[in-house]
């Protein structure tokens, strides 16, 4: 797979693909912002159209499955970004974030380069069958984990308890802790929303052995 797009600008593409971990003033942070917000309203609009009987909480799990750290690094595995991106030391926990972001950061800078609709047909290249590889809609994490609990006889609900988030102000780490039935589970991501879904994620894997 690569990006149907060759840009105009080819500073905006180096800038794209320059990690904050080499250059901590000119590098793709800026991009990324913009890109997030082109991906989440082009994939919504792909959904939108392609599941027009589905409620809107089924389209916002499909499209927070779509827009996830780890459909992303996946979508940069197949685009090989990997080998052209300007980055320092890659950490084991967080190649995938900065593979993630790096793909936010590569739309961003199309759009600024061309325009929305041009931005917004690669994004349906690429998420078209992706889209469709989820015959129903899926549950995210924490409503599979609640659902679970509220089959037991306790019916007591998940408790979520949130940690000080560490590294830096940039660019930090939040780590959640879950307990439901009498286990619990850690999950650690980019946003409070990202470690909740891991915690919970943990957390039904331990319950399920």
């Amino acid at each position: 797979m690569k990006i149907n797009y060759t840009f105009k600008n080819k500073k905006l593409q180096e800038l794209a693909l320059t990690q904050s971990g080499i250059d901590s003033q000119h590098n793709n942070e800026r991009l990324e912002f913009i890109g997030d917000r082109v991906l989440g309203l082009s994939v919504a609009t792909l959904l939108y159209n392609m599941y027009p009987n589905e409620t809107e909480g089924e389209l916002a799990r499909r499209h927070a499955l779509l827009v996830s750290t780890d459909t992303l690094a996946h979508v940069a595995a197949d685009l090989n970004i990997i080998k052209h991106l300007k980055h320092g030391h890659l950490t084991g926990g967080k190649i995938n974030h900065i593979l993630a972001n790096t793909v936010e950061a590569m739309l961003g800078a199309i759009f600024l380069d061309s325009d929305f609709e041009t931005a917004r047909q690669i994004i349906f290249d690429i998420w078209t069958d992706l889209a469709a590889a989820e015959i129903v809609a899926p549950k995210d994490a924490k409503t599979a984990l609640q659902e679970l609990v509220q089959k037991t006889n306790s019916g007591t609900l998940p408790e979520y308890i949130y940690h000080e988030p560490t590294g830096a102000s940039h660019n930090p780490e939040f780590t959640v802790t879950v307990t439901a039935l009498g286990k619990s589970a850690d999950g650690v991501g980019p946003s409070k929303k990202a470690a909740s879904l891991n915690a919970a994620e943990n957390l039904l894997k331990i319950l399920a052995i």
